[in-house]
């Protein structure tokens, strides 16, 4: 089915009232990373400690009621100044949650849609054009992946939430590093990443609508189409990638990240539950 084609609304309500989903007032594609099996068989990621999601600007105050109700204390804004003034999305200060601004990209525009216009690889939805902006977030990222795992080694108890603007590239790539550390299998982490194809459905018309704004998506839906995807096949290459590129995730966290081989066993350690 096309990424612009509408989903069956029954189908996307459905799927959006079950877990991983976390239904929030004002907040698009939110997911609760718990409850994913890793490779010990005797675990499983936390429930209730880990969120992502697409941007929080339209959040209502029942909505924040929500984030207190849910224990969230912390959100990790990886988002460009330069994307967030240009859309007006600035995340709201909400009393008693640290509002955390670790752009990835500290000054460049990397929202999805210049992203496409800067890379017509990218626009092409060819697999290649997705690992070469996933590298390059790679690249950049490592002072805010750094902050979030900082947060699960040193505060396990105070749930937290990471986001960019639609809750896929950028966003994605922080679940992935969270969920291989954890322990989680690429297939699990794959089937994570798609799950945004249904998340951001709610948020189609304001997406679109921005979209349609972009010369380049106007004079060609089929860009639109590839920009917006998020196949398990994009994950899974970009797996194989960190292995191959990059030496694998705990090398990538120790050079990249700042971060020592006992701060991700505590790491790990605070990602899990045993099963019941």
């Amino acid at each position: 089915m096309s990424e612009l084609t509408p989903l069956d609304p029954e189908l996307v309500a459905d799927v959006l009232s079950k877990h991983p989903f976390v239904n929030v007032e004002g907040v698009c594609n939110l997911r609760d990373l718990g409850m994913i099996p890793v490779a010990d068989g005797e675990h499983l990621t936390r429930s209730g400690f880990m969120y992502r999601s697409g941007e929080l600007s339209r959040i209502t105050q029942h909505g924040e009621e929500q984030f207190h109700a849910l224990g969230i204390t912390t959100i990790f804004d990886l988002r460009s100044d330069a994307e967030i003034a240009k859309y007006d999305t600035a995340t709201p200060q909400m009393k008693g949650i640290n509002v955390s601004r670790t752009p990835v990209f500290e000054k460049k525009d990397y929202s999805p849609e210049r992203m496409a216009q800067r890379f017509q690889l990218y626009a092409s939805g060819k697999t290649e054009a997705f690992m070469q902006l996933y590298s390059e977030i790679l690249d950049a990222g490592g002072p805010a992946f750094g902050a979030i795992l900082r947060h699960v080694r040193d505060s396990p108890h105070d749930a937290f939430l990471f986001h960019c603007t639609a809750g896929k590239d950028r966003t994605g790539v922080a679940a992935a590093l969270l969920l291989l550390l954890a322990g989680a299998s690429s297939d699990a982490i794959s089937a994570d990443y798609a799950l945004t194809r249904i998340g951001r459905e709610p948020m189609r018309p304001i997406i679109l609508s921005r979209l349609a704004l972009e010369p380049l998506f106007a004079s060609d839906p089929t860009a639109a189409h590839n920009l917006l995807s998020s196949r398990e096949e994009t994950m899974q290459a970009f797996i194989m990638m960190l292995d191959k590129r990059y030496g694998g995730v705990k090398e990538y966290v120790r050079r990249t990240c700042g971060l020592t081989d006992q701060d991700m066993v505590i790491i790990r350690q605070n990602l899990l539950t045993p099963i019941p």
